[in-house]
């Protein structure tokens, strides 16, 4: 079987979570950084290649839509990220779906989930990324239809 890749895109960072095999347990796996919002191409290029390398058969993008439903600034954000992800995939030769997911409070859960662990907040920015997309991908995985098809 082939892996689920979840991400949380964010203005400087992208969290990356991968589910096992199976489709059953989500891991963080690693945050990319870069220096302006605007600067995807590495972005892209880095998730390309984990997907390679990874065996990745689908993506989940956790979509921040505002808690009454609507969609703001950062969802508009994602949505244009996504496109950009699609089309980067495809001159690949890549045929991955990437699916978007409502992923309203994910940071404030990995936070939570971080602070509980014990980590101190100074180096919680270390990984809550990876953890938000770990947490979008497993709601994925238990409500998703990633099992019918």
């Amino acid at each position: 079987m082939q892996k689920i890749m979840g991400l949380d895109y964010g203005s400087k960072t992208v969290g990356i979570a991968l589910s096992d095999a199976l489709c059953v347990i989500a891991s963080p796996y690693e945050t990319i950084k870069r220096e302006k919002e605007g600067k995807l191409r590495p972005t892209l290029r880095r998730i390309v290649e984990l997907c390679q390398k990874e065996q990745v058969g689908a993506i989940v993008l956790g979509y921040p839509m505002n808690m009454d439903d609507s969609i703001g600034e950062r969802a508009e954000k994602t949505r244009e990220f996504k496109r950009l992800l699609e089309l980067r995939l495809e001159q690949q030769g890549l045929m991955i779906p990437v699916k978007l997911w409502d992923e309203r409070l994910s940071t404030v859960s990995a936070m939570e989930i971080l602070r509980e662990s014990g980590i101190p907040a100074e180096h919680s920015k270390e990984y809550v990324d990876k953890v938000a997309a770990s947490l979008i991908l497993e709601d994925y995985m238990k409500n998703g239809d990633h099992k019918n098809g």
